[in-house]
């Protein structure tokens, strides 16, 4: 006869394996072949051979490839400046929710909108705004006398990334508005009001009280926004499809194009590797950012 806790650790074990098995039919068998085919030669249209093993061949090509790094260092870019940006503008916002005012559960609504929105609706509607003939923010700018004539914001090498990225701003702000001000408030009141007494200034409360509580779910937040950052395509693909002049080309869609574009899965696979093993680095990052943060906490 099985003990009790031998019981109920097979019963967990049997509850447990149609996820298991799903999660490697969907995600571990995928990536092991993803990763067998990143050391051959593989295409993507098959000739009737197998692909020849060619080890390391594949990294060492994308390792040394000019236009690679060019779209690495753009990934990157586009991940910590977009991500900066939707951490500050996102807290903010969730401060200002967090405020008793008239209007205020219509307004949490309309923040929730952005992110609710699928990304290619999204793309098309921020396309149509940079429309250099008839798009909202050449009109705009232009009645402010910011600019005395229209601009192609998504034509130009220069504007093109930082466009793409306002309009992934936008969308995505609101995710980390949400986790922020569910931490709000779980934020005591009485703590306010008793550093108020104390004469402790706005600034001083925010640094005492609300940064320590809402750490934990902005750097959860964060987290999230940059692995989905670094793999950003969709908006790329429906706002500019890489240009102009590879200017917006990502790494994600650096993958798509070696893969589906030049038939060339080998390399492509590849691509696709060095790509998870940096997500798999920043996330590393964060997470010892969390850490010792934690620690530090712990130590105070």
């Amino acid at each position: 006869m099985l003990s009790l806790p031998q019981r109920e650790r097979r019963q967990a074990w049997v509850l447990l394996a149609p996820m298991l098995v799903m999660m490697f039919l969907l995600t571990a068998w995928p990536l092991v072949r993803t990763l067998w085919l990143s050391f051959t030669d593989a295409g993507l249209i098959g000739d009737g051979t197998s692909p020849a093993w060619v080890g390391s061949d594949n990294f060492i090509y994308a390792l040394t490839d000019p236009d690679f790094r060019a779209a690495l260092w753009r990934t990157l870019y586009f991940t910590f400046v977009s991500v900066i940006f939707e951490g500050i503008i996102g807290v903010l916002v969730a401060l200002l929710l967090n405020q008793k005012f008239w209007g205020r559960s219509a307004l949490r609504v309309l923040v929730i909108l952005p992110w609710a929105l699928p990304t290619i609706v999204n793309a098309t509607m921020w396309r149509l705004n940079f429309n250099p003939d008839y798009g909202s923010i050449n009109a705009l700018l232009t009645q402010l006398g910011i600019i005395d004539h229209y601009r192609s914001w998504l034509g130009s090498p220069d504007s093109a990334i930082n466009a793409v990225m306002l309009a992934d701003i936008w969308k995505n702000y609101p995710l980390v508005t949400l986790l922020t001000l569910a931490a709000l408030q779980t934020i005591p009141e009485d703590l306010f009001e008793a550093a108020r007494l104390d004469g402790a200034s706005a600034w001083r409360r925010f640094r005492a009280i609300t940064l320590p509580a809402i750490a934990a779910p902005l750097a959860v937040a964060l987290i999230l926004r940059t692995i989905d950052a670094f793999k950003v395509f969709d908006i790329i693909y429906v706002m500019t499809r890489g240009g102009p002049l590879d200017s917006t080309k990502t790494v994600s869609f650096f993958v798509y194009q070696e893969s589906f574009s030049y038939l060339r899965a080998g390399s492509g696979a590849a691509y696709a590797v060095l790509m998870t093993l940096i997500c798999a680095l920043l996330i590393a990052v964060y997470m010892l950012m969390l850490l010792r943060q934690r620690k530090q906490g712990a130590s105070e």
